[in-house]
């Protein structure tokens, strides 16, 4: 498949609002609604497009309180890294998790409504997995930047 500008122009309006009209993004990117359509498809068999999502305002759902939770497990064995990641990916306060290399294994990324709500998460859900040695959370004091758009 040829990945062009125009494929790349058309992932850019989608990310910024996907759901605009096969019509709109034609006149954006002065291609007929046909062609639109063909490229969207095009994208999507080809994994370009993984899927289609709602933004929900944190705020509006009250849980608008983020921290970043580092993680170390007890020993990096692959029964420990499997099991983690399996128990942790259950837990709805986790919006993200990575395995990163450094001094923590983990980084997490949490939403809940305050600081209770964290400490109950964390006595409750994230503490009750097994092999987790030490924690390290970060509150956010103020989301300077925040998206989903990968620019190209």
């Amino acid at each position: 498949m040829i990945f062009d500008k125009t494929d790349k122009k058309l992932l850019e309006y989608l990310q910024k609002d996907s759901k605009q009209t096969n019509k709109e993004l034609s006149n954006k990117l002065n291609l007929s609604v046909t062609a639109v359509y063909e490229r969207i498809k095009k994208l999507e068999k080809e994994g370009f497009i993984n899927g289609y999502t709602v933004l929900v305002n944190k705020e509006k759902i009250d849980r608008n309180f983020v921290v970043f939770c580092h993680i170390k497990l007890v020993k990096h064995s692959q029964d420990y890294v499997v099991s983690f990641e399996k128990e942790v990916t259950k837990l709805n306060e986790v919006l993200e998790c990575y395995h990163i290399s450094g001094d923590y294994d983990y980084l997490l990324k949490v939403l809940v409504k305050d600081i209770a709500a964290f400490r109950e998460f964390m006595v409750k859900k994230l503490t009750t997995i097994n092999h987790i040695g030490s924690t390290h959370s970060m509150f956010v004091i103020n989301e300077v930047k925040h998206t989903h758009i990968i620019g190209f």
